[in-house]
């Protein structure tokens, strides 16, 4: 028994034995399989493991290149091309003893765009039966000999400008001028020159120093340290009195309108590693758009570079070419701004807080986007410094912050919006009058201590027209209390409250509440007549307002121009014809009325329809806060139609409407 599991045992352990020498000579085989090593030898390249390639090459190809020039020359070519995601078909393999040829087709990524070539690669099977590659810098591509190089030339795409309804530029591609050290001509006293140009140039001299420590640095290196605006003539004049500096006129990106339009534009700037990463058809050296219109249209404006990757001769002679990509300038943006009219109002709200928004109430083409105060956005796209930046980052009247976008309490600029509703719901009608005497009201005694208040008193029937007219508080808290919660909500999300208006610009969502419902009397009470947790964006407050124009229809506002355009509306029948063209007739009584609150606005020959606000910005009844300034208007029957919205921070201070009207009416001067 024993001798025969003996037996068994020495059986089991030859099979073993068998199986790991069987097993080891096809793994050896699988290894040594030519195509297997070709397949390896790319993936590698795919890795960047140079090194590893090399100890893939026969010995009659080290003999000829060194582990550090082949590592060298393939890092060099693949990286100066930018080539990723390299794949390989094989056509056809003939092996025959100890070599085998195999045939394949080559497709990768490149600077230039995908490439894709027909070559051969030899293998030469060793003494340990291993397949290696013979390999030459024809492997890298065909026509490349192991004395040629590999070159790149790019013809840089123009960036596409931006102008104005009448062709005015607003976004252009201009010239500025680079302030710059040659260290060499520096002279003895360096640190005094250093000095003397980083106080002229708003710069520590450690941030200089550090620009003429770079590596590449020589001493007859012109060493950029900032960009200025070529009309810097006095900076320029001062500058050239310091030893070892040079000026010279570079391609920059300009902005006419400057702090006019800095908003509305945006600005390019030199683009940053973390949005290299996000954007792989974008160089280290490419500019990006950063903010505004610039940002928004980046992929419009940007163009493609063209780019050549050709192989050149010991002599520098061009061989072949590689691979060609034509540039494709960037596309040039017409826009429906009025520059004239943008910076006439611009120059009106310059030393304040506010904005205007224009709009043809007919056509929805944007016309003025203004927000004050501004900032130098011709600097931004040259470069500030970082002290540039935190001085204007912690200026408490936020001069980047581009105030159309946002939303704000609307005040009584809202009363028509609620009218409307009301009598486009049937719920409020002409002829209802509510009854009050005094300038403060509330619904009874349930509301304790709250009290709705007034400003002025008047004769005549509490009606709407009247309400409108004298802008009378208590009617429109009684108007939304008539008309009721559930409706008032229901027209205003017919007016798109609480959605994401379709806009060239992102703009703030306007609501009626921040828990999205009107939940308390008092709130519904407040907001009739545009208080409570009411926030209203510019750009839409003109997109309803053009409904009182355009029979109930609210015309969608767009910034791009267009011959001909269809006219599109945001919403259709969004208010009654009946209530539309009623409102309509009472705003223009605002204006026209002796008695009206905007009769200050009164233009000889031309009939404005317009509501003046004040919007508290206040929690409670008792808090003393600042409060906001509007003055909303429209022209009725005009052949050039103007629908402005106008708002002002600090208008207790300023008298709101009023100093507003003054500038609005500047526009028919």
């Amino acid at each position: 028994m024993k001798s025969k599991k003996g037996i068994i045992i020495a059986i089991i352990v030859i099979i073993i034995i068998v199986a790991i020498i069987v097993g080891y000579f096809f793994l050896k085989q699988e290894k040594s399989d030519p195509e297997q090593v070709l397949n390896d030898y790319i993936a590698k390249i795919n890795e960047e493991k140079y090194d590893e390639m090399y100890q893939m090459l026969d010995e009659d190809s080290k003999q000829k290149i060194s582990q550090e020039d082949f590592i060298t020359r393939n890092k060099n070519i693949y990286q100066g091309i930018d080539m990723s995601n390299m794949k390989i078909e094989i056509k056809n393999e003939d092996t025959s003893g100890k070599v085998s040829n195999i045939t394949y087709q080559t497709k990768m990524n490149t600077v230039g765009g995908e490439v894709s070539f027909e070559n051969t690669i030899t293998l030469n099977k060793n003494s340990d039966k291993q397949y290696k590659i013979a390999w030459s810098s024809n492997l890298i591509f065909p026509d490349l000999n192991d004395t040629d190089k590999v070159r790149v030339t790019t013809n840089e795409a123009t960036r596409g400008i931006m102008t104005d309804r009448n062709g005015l530029e607003l976004a252009t591609n201009g010239k500025a001028s680079s302030i710059g050290i040659v260290p060499g001509k520096l002279g003895e006293n360096q640190e005094e020159s250093i000095q003397k140009l980083a106080a002229l140039l708003n710069m520590t001299a450690e941030a200089v120093s550090s620009k003429l420590q770079a590596s590449w640095v020589q001493e007859d290196s012109f060493v950029p340290i900032k960009t200025v605006s070529l009309d810097e003539t006095e900076l320029k004049e001062n500058l050239l009195q310091i030893p070892g500096i040079k000026i010279t006129t570079v391609n920059a990106r300009t902005y006419p309108l400057g702090e006019a339009a800095s908003h509305l534009t945006g600005y390019v700037q030199a683009i940053t590693q973390e949005e290299l990463e996000k954007n792989s058809d974008y160089s280290s050296s490419s500019i990006i758009g950063k903010t505004g219109l610039e940002k928004q249209y980046e992929s419009r404006l940007k163009g493609k570079d063209g780019v050549e990757i050709y192989i050149v001769d010991e002599e520098g002679n061009k061989k072949s070419t590689i691979s060609e990509q034509e540039k494709v300038d960037g596309e040039n943006i017409k826009l429906t701004i009025d520059s004239n009219l943008q910076q006439k109002l611009y120059n009106e709200l310059k030393n304040d807080a506010g904005s205007f928004v224009v709009m043809n109430p007919k056509t929805g083409e944007i016309l003025a986007l203004v927000s004050t105060p501004s900032y130098d956005v011709n600097k931004m796209t040259l470069g500030i410094s970082n002290a540039e930046w935190q001085e204007l980052s912690n200026n408490e009247k936020s001069p980047m912050l581009a105030r159309y976008l946002q939303s704000y309490c609307p005040g009584s600029t809202f009363k028509p919006i609620t009218g409307a509703i009301g009598l486009s719901s049937n719920t409020l009608t002409t002829e209802d009058t509510f009854t009050y005497s005094d300038l403060s009201w509330q619904k009874d005694s349930s509301w304790g201590t709250y009290q709705i208040t007034t400003l002025t008193a008047y004769s005549g029937p509490k009606n709407l027209r009247n309400a409108l007219i004298h802008s009378d508080n208590i009617y429109f808290a009684q108007a939304a209390l008539k008309i009721g919660a559930s409706t008032l909500m229901s027209g205003l999300d017919k007016l798109k409250f609480n959605e994401n208006i379709e806009f060239a610009l992102n703009l703030s969502k306007s609501q009626y509440a921040n828990e999205d419902t009107i939940n308390q009397e008092t709130l519904l009470a407040d907001t009739g007549y545009g208080q409570g947790e009411l926030l209203v964006n510019p750009i839409h407050m003109a997109a309803i307002y053009s409904a009182f124009d355009n029979n109930g229809n609210m015309v969608k506002p767009y910034l791009e121009y267009q011959e001909n355009k269809t006219i599109e509306y945001l919403v259709e029948n969004a208010f009654t014809e009946e209530a539309a063209n009623e409102i309509k007739k009472d705003l223009i009584q605002v204006v026209e009325n002796p008695e009206g609150t905007a009769k200050d606005m009164k233009v000889e020959g031309i009939t404005i329809a317009g509501k003046t606000g004040t919007a508290e910005l206040k929690t409670s009844k008792d808090e003393e806060a600042d409060t906001i300034g509007w003055f909303n208007c429209f022209t009725v029957d005009e052949d050039t139609p103007y629908l402005v919205i106008g708002m002002v921070e600090e208008a207790n201070n300023n008298g709101g409407s009023h100093y507003l009207i003054p500038m609005i009416k500047k526009i028919w001067n």
